[in-house]
């Protein structure tokens, strides 16, 4: 596990923190409230302890979320399984695939958060570490970032994600012999799939609701 730290970060553990997860050090500041006030004043945060945040409570998919926070692949960079604590370093680590990007950055630097972001959602549904993940799983996804995005209501988000799963079916699948069995959807694919979808600002709107502004109140 990465270090935790044992006391209030001071500015050289900030900054670094700040350099690796491209969070403000105030924002650094702010979320390390956050995690002291979760995790009871401990210096490791737990399952329950997430469980507790209100916001997470009506989302469909509340149990992937708190998961993803444990799972090794999302901190590490062979990481495998996952783990029953973690430490403030990788909460934030985790947090921050849910920060909008900086305006400020290259085409390339916005490809590889871009890229980032879309291998920690295909992580937060492929469960088994299995490398791929099924329509329905997919389908999910797509409905989970249109819906709420401020443009679509859910209704019209499930009739999109239903069309976009049929699609995905039509072109990676094609036409199948009954005895043929469908592997599911690989991460390459995944990319190709949502070349077109904006996820940058959605995936921080919608999936958590635990960006700073929510999480600090």
């Amino acid at each position: 596990m990465m270090g935790s730290f044992q006391s209030l970060p001071d500015d050289h553990q900030y900054r670094a923190l700040s350099q690796k997860t491209g969070f403000s050090l105030e924002q650094i500041r702010i979320l390390h409230n956050r995690f002291k006030q979760l995790s009871q004043n401990e210096e490791v945060l737990r399952r329950e302890d997430l469980k507790t945040i209100q916001d997470l409570e009506s989302n469909p998919i509340r149990s992937q979320i708190v998961e993803a926070f444990f799972d090794q692949r999302n901190f590490q960079k062979d990481g495998v399984g996952s783990v029953q604590e973690i430490s403030f370093e990788e909460f934030l680590t985790v947090l921050s695939y849910f920060r909008a990007p900086a305006h400020q950055i290259t085409e390339e630097q916005r490809e590889e958060i871009r890229r980032a972001k879309l291998r920690f959602l295909f992580n937060m549904h492929d469960t088994d570490n299995d490398g791929t993940i099924t329509l329905e799983e997919y389908r999910h996804v797509v409905e989970e970032l249109l819906s709420r995005s401020g443009a679509l209501g859910r209704e019209t988000a499930k009739g999109i994600a239903d069309a976009a799963m049929l699609e995905v079916a039509s072109i990676s699948v094609g036409p199948m012999a009954p005895d043929e069995f469908y592997e599911g959807i690989t991460f390459e694919h995944f990319l190709k799939i949502l070349k077109g979808v904006e996820i940058e600002t959605r995936m921080n709107i919608r999936f958590l609701n635990m960006d700073t502004t929510v999480l600090c109140k």
